[in-house]
């Protein structure tokens, strides 16, 4: 008999399965001698295979056992069944950090918390001389009264002990988060493989996204041990510079140069955190310091809409521009959810409130364009409005269109391209989100649609929205048709010069879904918006992951042409032109680019 719902393991009623990783099987089960529900995680029959293992495991689940900490999962038991080990733990009602942070961002307070709850549980167990090995967001369970716990104590040295026929790559889990001397296979392991992991935890929890990722786990180990971190504010600019120390330290190759406990990068965090002033919320954080300050001084007119900067005390001012920013950040807010994510609540009621944003006073709507997309001189159609909605023809037929059916997601996109037609677009922004709103998430061929429509009127973030999102409709791990990557790549680095393009396509978000097209985009936006050097670091961090990449190439002439570098850049734009595994859109943009160049 085995572990199957319904039946009994030991005084233990098996009620359903609850996960299945590489090391382990977890269940519920009912106690009924103690009237109460446990967790039940078998280890991999495999593990059976080595006559030994039995006795290493009860002898590490004894130590594990013995650590009672509040945020560590209590262990009540241990024992084997059917030569299949297993232990016994509380049952912790809730979900997993790595599915609360796949949920949204994390408050200001919830990092606190987890980094002082795990931190915590992690000092008190190597005080009992006890390491974890394996710390992940997997592995950190948030119970529904808000309860943090670290759960696995111990599990991958238990795995490790055995000389079963798993492969490492099983008994490893996530390679993400895995320290450089575990990596390299090294038994020697101290506090500093778990300062590393619990480092890679907080990194992504702060930055966004881990430090490193690739198609195979190899990859990503080798970048482990051999690659520099990436700076994380070069991946997210808005992280303090006093956080981004803490995380190089705790992320050090060598462990002498990682911090020498936990308590101490626990200190360090919490320290760094208070004096950057910045109450910021995780992945949410996308504006820099400048668009901070104005989403600080639009949170009087717009209170809804929950921002990631404190709360401001500004002098007494006209109350346009504060109206005017609580507008734009509301059509933002408003885009960002519905476009990137698919968010439907805007589908929860009526169209009318939807476009209720458009109808602004004509002082209101002059205020707020300067904070939008810079108009393309290439591109009549991107001037700043010079008439209101309703004095132009097309915009009222596709509206009254729309108001005849207000579920229909191409009346709501014929009104998104005759807005921007009509030089309106914040307009055609927001009619654009509730037509992909309404269009549904699987919609691939009408965000392909869409995504040329705009293309065509060089519409780039727009555009660029649109095949993101017909990417994404193709679902996790389907490999998306080759013209669909190259219009998004296109439309992608055409919008990453617009001063404004994180208010609608955040790094961050684009990071999840193709990296190395996310940080050209991003080093592209600092040569015309940012910081110039960001955009050097940016390149060369490319040419490590994805060497030869046409794009950063692109990227790369640009940087050269713009330096005075015009011999260098003609070089690399003619390899480009002359390059026929390049798309097509990089050799015009190239040859053209050529033709430029005195």
């Amino acid at each position: 008999m085995s572990f199957n719902v319904g039946e009994n393991v030991g005084p233990y009623r098996i009620i359903e399965q609850l996960g299945q990783g590489g090391m382990a099987t977890v269940f519920k089960a009912y106690h009924a001698a103690l009237d109460r529900y446990v967790a039940i995680k078998a280890l991999h029959p495999a593990f059976g295979e080595d006559p030994n293992f039995l006795a290493r495991f009860q002898r590490e689940a004894r130590l594990v056992a013995k650590l009672e900490h509040p945020n560590i999962v209590p262990v009540y038991d241990y024992a084997e069944h059917e030569n299949r080990p297993y232990l016994v733990m509380k049952f912790i009602e809730g979900d997993t950090l790595k599915a609360r942070l796949l949920k949204g961002p994390l408050s200001s307070a919830e990092i606190e918390k987890i980094v002082d709850s795990v931190g915590s549980a992690l000092a008190y167990a190597h005080k009992q001389g006890v390491l974890h090995r394996d710390i992940k967001p997997s592995n950190v369970l948030v119970a529904t009264d808000g309860q943090l716990y670290l759960a696995d104590f111990g599990l991958a040295r238990i795995a490790q002990s055995g000389e079963s026929t798993l492969s490492s790559d099983m008994i490893m889990g996530t390679p993400q988060y895995i320290s450089p001397e575990q990596a390299m296979g090294k038994k020697d392991l101290d506090e500093g493989t778990d300062i590393y992991s619990f480092g890679v935890m907080i990194y992504e929890m702060v930055v966004g996204q881990v430090p490193f990722n690739a198609d195979t786990p190899f990859s990503i180990i080798h970048d482990h041990i051999y690659s520099p971190l990436p700076l994380p504010r070069s991946v997210n600019p808005n992280v303090p510079e006093s956080v981004e120390r803490v995380l190089l330290k705790a992320l050090a190759k060598e462990r002498p140069d990682r911090y020498p406990d936990v308590g101490s990068l626990v200190e360090a965090f919490k320290q760094a955190w208070t004096s950057a002033g910045i109450p910021m919320r995780g992945t949410a954080i996308t504006l820099r310091p400048a668009q901070l300050k104005a989403q600080q001084q639009a949170q009087a007119a717009a209170p809804a809409a929950r921002t990631v900067a404190a709360k401001a005390s500004p002098k007494k001012r006209s109350p346009w521009p504060f109206i005017a920013g609580g507008v734009l950040l509301i059509a933002a807010c408003a885009f960002v959810l519905l476009v990137l994510s698919g968010d439907r609540f805007l589908k929860q009621r009526s169209y009318a409130a939807a476009t209720a944003l458009v109808q602004v006073s004509a002082p209101v709507a002059q205020s707020a364009s300067s904070a939008l997309p810079a108009p393309d001189p290439t591109n009549p159609a991107s001037a700043a409005p010079t008439v209101s909605v309703t004095q132009v023809p097309a915009v009222a037929t596709a509206q009254a269109a729309l108001n005849q059916n207000p579920n229909d997601s191409t009346a709501a996109l014929n009104l998104s391209l005759a807005d921007w037609d009509a030089g309106q677009t914040r307009s055609a922004l927001e009619s654009l989100a509730v037509a992909a709103n309404l269009a549904g998430a699987s919609n691939t061929q009408f965000f392909t649609s869409a995504g040329d429509q705009f293309k065509q009127r060089q519409a780039w973030i727009a555009a660029a929205a649109m095949y993101l999102r017909a990417i994404k409709s193709l679902g996790f791990g389907a490999k998306p048709p080759e013209d669909m990557v190259n219009n998004f790549h296109e439309a992608l680095y055409q919008a990453s010069a617009q001063p404004d393009i994180q208010s609608y396509l955040p790094f961050t978000s684009l990071s999840s879904v193709e990296q190395p097209i996310a940080m050209v985009a991003e080093a592209r936006f600092d040569l015309y918006n940012g910081d110039p050097k960001q955009t050097q670091i940016l390149l060369n961090q490319l040419k490590q992951i994805k060497p030869g990449m046409p794009e950063a190439t692109l990227l790369e002439a640009e940087v050269s042409a713009k330096n005075g570098k015009t011999f260098a850049a003609k070089q690399l734009l003619q390899i480009l032109v002359g390059d026929l595994n390049a798309a097509d859109w990089v050799r015009a943009y190239a040859q053209d680019y050529l033709n430029k160049i005195p």
